[in-house]
């Protein structure tokens, strides 16, 4: 720059700085004292804005599964100390910010000086005029108004917390907090957001990089403005060779090492399980985060939390492998397509995957849809019919009544009336014979399972699902027991695992504990199981159930490898919702396969034509159960008591024409099925571990008269 063209700069710079200094005089003349008095009463401590932190989830094993920030203001921030901040880094930013740093007490009117001269040779902002103390003070205590009351207090405030603090100990906060861009404050996340690299492994070029971007992150940005980004961090360079931290030698090297030209965004923890996560803790006070939800939202996005889940990623891979190899009509990407007849326009189906150990209630799997980047609907927390998954726990209520599974019932045509009501109920499908009630579930006989939700009591059948956990909305009709109410695939999956513990009921849970970010415990899991069943009548619905696998509708569920599995088919009408609930000792899973939308029939692809959940859900359910078994010993189920001989269920209330209670033949039941002895079972507490239970046994009752509901047309 030629002498002239400096100095008509530096007339201009300073008669502008003078026109303000006579501006601000004139404003400011008549509140010295005021300031002065102001500044007298700010001798209390000083107390910096707490940084805000991101927070980390992990899975079961402790791996990371991503970061938690706002999405609206996301603060990227790692808080580390200053001592893990290499001296490429440290002495790139003081040189820059405020060479003097360790010289000065807060305030450097030479250095506001210097900095003028300094941009004046240069012709850009090769350093900053106000110290890093008074940044501190202005982005923690004052802000960043405009004018020159704040400035004021800012210099003053800049001297006492000098006073208050160390100079690392500032400088610590300043490294910490100052913004890079790309949403990431604070060294560390800088480091990784431009390098994918620790601070503490950052040479002198990329400390220069950091350090140039600090007085203007997007202009001086290397993804967007290359060129003017290498020319800031040349002027790092050079007050490095000023402040003798770098010889001429060295800066020639450093300035061939290439700026960074990918951005490394911390890992978004967009998942059907990482969702569910966060909305528990931001609407759920008993995590210990606060008791608003400003509270917990800060403490969430802010907070520098640790949450420990119970998600298990290798079981979510293999339970998205099995649905992608079974599920028929799958484009690719976990979704099929069916045709909406509301509109004739097309429409996404796929499958809902739930997982929850029996032994403690944890969610190990949650997928919710083809993946929550193209769906962030969760459908396996949607309710959706169940159909004659249902059976199940008409079964578990008739067990605990006193009833056996070689009691006996027509599984024929039925037909009812209620009182006072005229019109006749017959569901449309019956098959006819009589059998036990093993064989009921097998076939999945549809009046078979009026008929005994009549003699077990619709309300009793209700209360049964409640002590299994099912919350959903459940209408007291004789429909019923074929799953005409929606229920969720999680509840659904909980509902089974008390069937696999023994008749323990763990309330199904994501979270097992909460750190903050000094290592307290702010939240840890505990277990309250609950005997809702006796262990016989569990053991007994165990038995039916694995029948069923074994010779009923859900023989596609079967395990390679021997394993045993036990499990319920569920098809709703004209096929809109399908499922496969089972379970194994050690793990209940909830299939369900549908329209995203809901109440859509798969019939619309030739593909799923005809789909049930014997032949596509159970199928998938098989598929993940050999991908999670393969080259584990097989762990058998406990095998029940023996039970009295079978007999008739007697007369159906409410039936209209017969008893349609079987023909009264006796059958003992069998002690073992496939699988059912020598195993270690169910781990859930006995009756001695949960003291004063004792199993109930009750009078059937009639159903309570309502309305009928939906009938599903087909039982698998």
């Amino acid at each position: 720059m030629s002498v002239l063209k400096r100095f008509i700069r530096f007339v201009v710079v300073m008669a502008a700085l003078i026109g303000v200094m006579a501006a601000s005089l004139a404003v400011i003349g008549p509140q010295v004292a005021n300031l002065v008095s102001a500044h007298k009463s700010d001798h209390q401590t000083l107390a910096l804005k707490p940084l805000a932190e991101r927070s980390y989830i992990f899975d079961a094993s402790g791996s990371r599964l991503g970061t938690m920030t706002n999405r609206e203001d996301p603060q990227n921030r790692v808080v580390i100390s200053l001592k893990d901040i290499p001296d490429t880094v440290r002495w790139s930013v003081l040189a820059t910010e405020d060479a003097n740093f360790y010289k000065h007490k807060g305030v450097n009117i030479r250095s506001i000086l210097r900095a003028v001269n300094a941009n004046l040779e240069t012709g850009g902002v090769s350093q900053g005029g106000s110290t890093i103390t008074q940044q501190v003070v202005k982005n923690s205590l004052v802000g960043d108004q405009q004018d020159i009351k704040r400035k004021l207090r800012e210099a003053f405030l800049a001297v006492e917390l000098e006073k208050q603090m160390s100079k690392d100990e500032i400088l610590e906060y300043y490294l910490n907090s100052v913004y890079f861009g790309g949403g990431a404050y604070g060294v560390a996340a800088a480091s990784e957001y431009y390098f994918n690299k620790s601070v503490k492994d950052l040479n002198w070029a990329e400390g220069a990089t950091l350090a140039s971007l600090i007085s203007s992150p997007n202009y001086y940005n290397p993804f967007k403005n290359p060129k003017v980004a290498l020319k800031q961090r040349s002027l790092v360079f050079k007050r490095l060779v000023a402040t003798k931290k770098l010889t001429e030698d060295e800066v020639k090297f450093y300035q061939a090492v290439p700026l960074p030209t990918v951005a490394n965004k911390p890992k978004p923890p967009y998942d059907y399980f990482v969702e569910e996560v966060k909305q528990q803790l931001l609407s759920d006070p008993k995590y210990g985060l606060g008791g608003t939800e400003a509270e917990r939202n800060r403490a969430v996005y802010e907070g520098g939390i640790s949450v420990y889940t119970t998600y298990d990623p290798a079981m979510q891979e293999k339970a998205k492998q099995a649905r992608d190899e079974t599920m028929p009509g799958n484009l690719g990407d976990g979704t099929f397509q069916v045709i909406n007849p509301k509109t004739g326009q097309p429409t996404i189906g796929t499958q809902a995957i739930a997982s929850v150990e029996p032994s403690t209630g944890a969610v190990k799997v949650l997928l919710g849809g083809p993946g929550y980047d193209k769906v962030q609907f969760n459908i396996a927390l949607a309710g959706r019919q169940v159909g004659s998954t249902m059976k199940a726990i008409v079964l578990a209520t008739l067990l605990e009544q006193g009833y056996v599974p070689s009691d006996t019932v027509s599984g024929g045509k039925c037909t009812f009336k209620f009182p006072g009501q005229t019109k006749l109920y017959s569901p449309s499908t019956g098959k006819a014979g009589t059998g036990t009630i093993t064989t009921m579930i097998q076939v999945s006989s549809n009046c078979g399972f009026v008929r005994l939700g009549q003699v077990a009591g619709i309300d009793n059948v209700v209360a049964m699902a409640r002590k299994l956990g099912i919350t959903s909305k459940l209408d007291a009709v004789p429909s019923l027991p074929l799953g005409t109410s929606d229920v969720s695939p999680l509840q659904m999956a909980s509902a089974y695992a008390t069937f696999a513990n023994d008749g323990v009921r763990n309330e199904p849970y994501y979270i097992e504990k909460i750190v903050s970010r000094d290592g307290k415990t702010l939240y840890q899991h505990q277990a309250k199981p609950e005997r809702v069943m006796s262990i016989q009548s569990a053991r007994l619905v165990d038995q039916v159930l694995l029948n069923n696998v074994v010779r009923g509708t859900g023989k596609n569920a079967a395990i390679e490898g021997g394993q045993p599995a036990a499990g319920k088919t569920g098809t709703t009408n004209d096929s809109t919702d399908v499922w496969f609930v089972g379970f194994t000792p050690r793990l209940a899973t909830a299939v369900w396969m549908g329209a995203k939308d809901g109440n859509i029939s798969l019939d619309s692809n030739a593909e799923l034509r005809g789909a049930t959940g014997g032949k596509f859900p159970a199928l998938t359910w098989g598929r993940y159960y050999s991908l999670l078994y393969a080259g584990l010993p097989v762990v058998d189920f406990t095998p029940a008591d023996p039970t009295r001989s079978g007999k008739s269920v007697g007369k159906i209330p409410n039936e209209v024409g017969g008893s349609g209670g079987g023909s009264g033949t006796t059958r003992r039941t069998p002690r073992t099925n496939r699988g059912g002895g020598g195993g270690t079972g169910g781990t859930g507490a006995t009756p001695t571990t949960l003291p004063g239970f004792t199993p109930t046994t009750q009078t059937p009752t009639t159903a309570t008269p309502g309305t009928l509901g939906t009938v599903p047309a087909g039982g698998n």
